[in-house]
């Protein structure tokens, strides 16, 4: 039995670490897999449940929830439909900055999340891996300033551009937030971590060098830290930079075992990039999976071709969609699977 880390419960030996030896960089059996984001909202199950609750209490219920999360300072959130998380009274001004709650206390007010995740890993019975995650600063920070989704973060970006301190100081507030509540996800029984910065592609080069990658390097540094201080085993951890492929080799060296790619980046140039010192995850086009079972199987024949054996750990380059076939999510794993078990016979 595992130890539990944050109470005397322990929880059910692992039976299947091929995720986590990967993402180690360890020689693998197979190529393990797995869909990212949102990949509970396209079982019918799952939209049947969300319907019939209001979202937050959702979020709140142990066990309704274990897979959502939120993480808010203080600011009020509404889930809209079709939209995802908004706030309604977005920051404006450097002196909204003082609305915010001492990020110290926000992992004590999310004891909801961490039981979610106690409870789905007792649940998982130690069949696969089960990994944490959390929006990384510069995302997060998007949210709190445009108020929602935006297909420019110009709001955000006119921050970074007019009031440079209040943005690094309100990166460093989620920074600060981020790091017990990712420490806290470990505790409460979490495997591996992945940080989304779902909005790198919105900066370019030099913005993001400047204001999410030392963020991104210091939620790492700290989060390992804290790790060790408080007895946890180290877990392996995840960066995905959604259309970041500008910033592949500081990614590679900011300090996560694994570095996520999405779809517009290719593989081989990928790891000629970054070498072998990371595991690489990606990174089929989630449309592809619109494509009929046959050339799904073709398209992962494909991805694992170009990814190679080892140090790889296959999913989509994104999120999968609402309206996505279950049954065509089933043919993308099992043809990681079966192809990658002959890759490695051959």
């Amino acid at each position: 039995m595992e130890a539990n880390g944050c109470g005397p419960q322990p929880f059910p030996e692992l039976k299947n670490d091929t995720f986590l030896r990967a993402a180690w960089g360890e020689d693998t059996d197979y190529t393990p897999v797995w869909c990212m984001r949102q990949a509970g909202r396209y079982l019918p199950e799952f939209r049947e449940t969300r319907a019939a609750q209001d979202f937050f209490s959702t979020c709140r219920s142990p066990e309704a929830c274990c897979e959502l999360t939120l993480q808010a300072l203080g600011m009020e959130v509404t889930m809209v439909p079709g939209k995802g998380p908004s706030f309604p009274e977005p920051l404006r001004e450097e002196r909204d900055l003082e609305r915010l709650q001492d990020p110290a206390i926000v992992a004590s007010q999310l004891a909801y999340v961490f039981q979610a995740i106690t409870l789905t890993r007792q649940r998982l019975a130690g069949r696969v891996p089960l990994i944490g995650f959390a929006g990384a600063p510069w995302t997060l920070m998007t949210y709190m300033v445009e108020g929602g989704s935006s297909s420019t973060m110009a709001h955000a970006k006119r921050w970074l551009y007019q009031r440079p301190k209040a943005s690094h100081q309100l990166l460093r507030i989620l920074t600060d937030a981020l790091v017990p509540y990712l420490v806290g996800q470990v505790a409460a029984g979490a495997q591996a971590l992945q940080l989304f910065e779902s909005h790198a592609g919105h900066l370019g080069p030099q913005l993001f060098s400047k204001f999410a990658l030392p963020y991104i390097r210091d939620v790492a540094k700290r989060v390992k830290a804290k790790l060790q201080e408080a007895g946890l085993a180290p877990v392996p951890m995840i960066i995905f930079a959604k259309d970041g492929h500008f910033a592949l080799e500081e990614l590679a060296q900011a300090g996560y075992e694994v570095v996520g790619l999405d779809w517009t980046v290719a593989p081989e140039k990928a790891r000629e990039r970054v070498g072998k010192t990371v595991t690489l995850q990606g990174n089929l086009d989630p449309c592809a999976l619109y494509a009929p079972k046959e050339e799904i199987g073709c398209l992962v024949q494909q991805m694992l071709d170009d990814f190679g054996p080892q140090r790889y750990i296959a999913n989509l380059g994104h999120g999968l969609y609402p309206d996505m076939d279950p049954e065509h999510v089933g043919a993308f794993v099992d043809a990681v699977h079966t192809y990658s078990r002959l890759l490695r016979k051959n």
